[in-house]
């Protein structure tokens, strides 16, 4: 399997960040494109060196090099994955505005009917932003914002990490044990 992994300059960059670690021990072929907002990011929120991060993924291609494998079609994957992916970023792609690697590899996937899957973080949402997840998902693409589910039972940030991470991996069929599945049973629910 080979998979384009885009970080951009949303908050939440742990997303990504988990996403490459578990990919990488799955031996999935990775090839990353950080936004400079995502590098930014990185840095913020996380005790992570953007390089080590690099370090997780096959390939890293840079952010201005629209001349990459991913930017063309011919290019063959099973589909790409923005996490975090900022409005920013989801605006561009639902109007095609290609002006870097990010968004032309994310343009590429659409156009070729392949899987984008996009971990959008903001809230709250106002108009503007529902009509962009629509537009994007009218084009094929997955919305799968990182809303943690509690029958689970989470102890801790990792354990909501973890749930999205295994949400997003499922949308390629990639087998993991990062959450609990649901199987209705209540059991330690306290009712």
């Amino acid at each position: 399997m080979r998979l384009i992994v885009g970080i951009s300059g949303a908050t939440g960059a742990i997303y990504g960040i988990r996403l490459l670690e578990i990919l990488h021990e799955l031996k999935v072929e990775t090839h990353l494109v950080l936004s400079d907002a995502g590098k930014k990011t990185i840095q913020l929120e996380t005790a992570y060196d953007p390089k080590k991060i690099e370090d997780l993924a096959s390939e890293v291609h840079a952010l201005n090099n629209i001349g990459a494998s991913i930017a063309s079609g011919s290019f063959k994957t099973n589909g790409m994955i923005i996490a975090p992916c900022s409005i920013k970023s989801l605006s561009a792609i639902a109007h095609s505005y290609n002006e870097n690697l990010l968004i032309r590899a994310a343009d590429v996937i659409i156009k070729e009917k392949r899987k984008l899957v996009l971990v959008v973080r903001e809230t709250p949402l106002h108009e503007g932003h529902l009509e962009l997840m629509t537009a994007v998902a009218k084009k094929g693409g997955v919305i799968l914002p990182p809303m943690p589910a509690f029958y689970n039972l989470p102890r801790s940030i990792d354990d909501i990490v973890n749930q999205t991470v295994g949400k997003v991996l499922d949308q390629y069929d990639l087998e993991h044990n990062l959450y609990r599945r649901w199987d209705g049973s209540l059991t330690g629910s306290g009712t």
